[in-house]
């Protein structure tokens, strides 16, 4: 994903068992200013803050949109402990987000 206007704060979450990187996360600040962008593969999850009013983003994917095949992740999961910019007020999230599963790591593992 790339920032194409305004500031987010991007996560990736590894949830592929076998990964040595299983279960940690990974985030970064993306800007219109600083010009970065991350690319996400495929067994991570996804999510990101917007840090200003608004944001304009672009995502390339690997496939096309499969709804179907789409999960979620607790935004605010205790066992990731994703630290995301402090804006002092409480994130907007999504209705799906807010009722998304909590991480369950796998024994797989």
């Amino acid at each position: 994903m790339q920032v194409l206007a305004v500031a987010l704060f991007d996560v990736a979450v590894d949830i592929r068992p076998a990964s040595t990187t299983y279960g940690q996360w990974f985030g970064t600040g993306q800007s219109a200013k600083n010009g970065l962008g991350m690319w996400i593969p495929p067994g991570l999850a996804h999510g990101f803050r917007v840090l200003t009013d608004s944001a304009d983003a672009l995502y390339k994917t690997a496939g096309y949109d499969e709804p179907q095949a789409e999960a979620a992740l607790r935004w605010d999961d205790p066992t990731l402990a994703i630290r995301r910019p402090d804006l002092g007020t409480p994130p907007q999230v999504s209705s799906k987000d807010a009722i998304a599963p909590l991480f369950v790591p796998s024994t797989a593992a």
